[in-house]
């Protein structure tokens, strides 16, 4: 078996180094997105299987405890990253891992990597390895979406442009002639304006939101080392929306936005998605990922409105292969399967009253 190794903070680099060059590089598994979700309550592992003294596979772990069971999950957020097409070395990995997660006393390991639905052969490897699949809904029931939108940034700007619907394009210039400008976040104080149009658009929109904290830990471990960008539009010398853009690899991902409720009309969150897709142009990305919309295209799905303007940008529509189960614990693993959805639904709950005592 290839040596598996879990890495120490002072080799983060090797382990980035890894992950930003492989074909499926994820921001998600980078080292810093443990340390982030280490401030909200998890532990994180991050391992490299080597193979020559090289590595060849890489996986960030998150762990964290069941309530009741003493026990904890793992999850690999869209990993682990390696060929899952080499059944060898996929096998090998998750075997290592499964030996590490039972001396952690891990019930089981969950992945759910960035890979089509349209790859069967793969899918063989992953249930062949001893994963179990989960099933799959069509709004937001994972930990990540399991459908989104992707733009091919191979073609030159003016025909990616040209690409887009009619009224997308009409709407990014009419933002510029209406005087919107887009500038980058520079300073930390800028993610503090972030954050209050954000919780703004919480508000108004019914979901909840992360700590300030939180996104003070993004600049501080993604934005200040270039892996991810802050933009800002501006109108009437005054901040109206913002986004959040992380970069890996040949990828950039959309994955928070925020709008004020003032001046809406003056289109700011379509040309912010222009000036995203510029830059992701010219980072010399391959891709640009809007991130999650709905399976279900029913025009009567409250989330059509989000797949109505991701649609605008003429991405592709693509359906990810899902989440896969690997016991390490079988039968107390199918019990927290069975208990997982009530367990949701009570830490939902929690989430909101807290809200709203805050509010009020």
């Amino acid at each position: 078996m290839l040596p598996l190794r879990r890495i120490s903070a002072a080799e983060r680099d090797v382990f980035n180094n890894f992950v930003q060059a492989s074909p499926k590089a994820h921001f998600l598994q980078l080292y810093e997105w443990g340390v982030l979700k280490a401030g909200t309550g998890w532990q994180f592992y991050p391992y490299l299987l080597e193979e020559g003294g090289q590595p060849v596979a890489s996986a960030l772990v998150l762990s964290r405890k069941v309530p009741g069971t003493g026990r904890s999950l793992w999850y690999i957020p869209r990993g682990p990253v390696v060929d899952f097409q080499d059944e060898r070395r996929f096998a090998m990995l998750m075997s290592a891992l499964k030996q590490e997660a039972a001396a952690h006393g891990a019930l089981g390991i969950r992945i759910d990597p960035d890979l089509p639905v349209a790859t069967p052969s793969v899918r063989e490897n992953i249930l062949r390895a001893g994963f179990k699949p989960r099933p799959g809904g069509l709004n937001f029931e994972g930990a990540q979406p399991r459908f989104v939108f992707r733009l091919a940034l191979q073609p030159d700007l003016d025909e990616i442009i040209a690409n887009f619907a009619p009224k997308t394009r009409y709407n990014i210039r009419l933002a510029g002639r209406r005087g919107v400008e887009v500038e980058i976040g520079a300073r930390q104080e800028d993610m503090a304006v972030f954050y209050q149009i954000l919780e703004v658009t919480a508000e108004r929109d019914g979901f909840l939101v992360r700590s300030a904290r939180y996104f003070d830990d993004i600049w501080r471990l993604f934005i200040t080392k270039g892996y991810a960008q802050l933009f800002m539009a501006r109108y009437q010398g005054k901040i109206i929306a913002a986004t959040l853009a992380f970069i890996c690899g040949d990828k950039v991902w959309y994955l928070y936005g925020a709008s004020s409720n003032e001046h809406r009309n003056v289109m700011p969150n379509y040309l912010l998605q222009w000036e995203m897709i510029r830059w992701a142009k010219e980072s010399g990305c391959q891709i640009y990922d809007f991130r999650g919309v709905s399976g279900d295209l029913n025009e009567n799905n409250p989330l059509y409105g989000l797949y109505r303007f991701k649609k605008g940008f003429s991405g592709d529509f693509v359906e990810f292969i899902g989440e896969f189960d690997l016991p390490v614990a079988k039968l107390p693993f199918w019990v927290f399967n069975r208990a997982e959805p009530f367990m949701r639904g009570v830490l939902r709950r929690v989430a909101t009253l807290r809200k709203r005592a805050r509010v009020e």
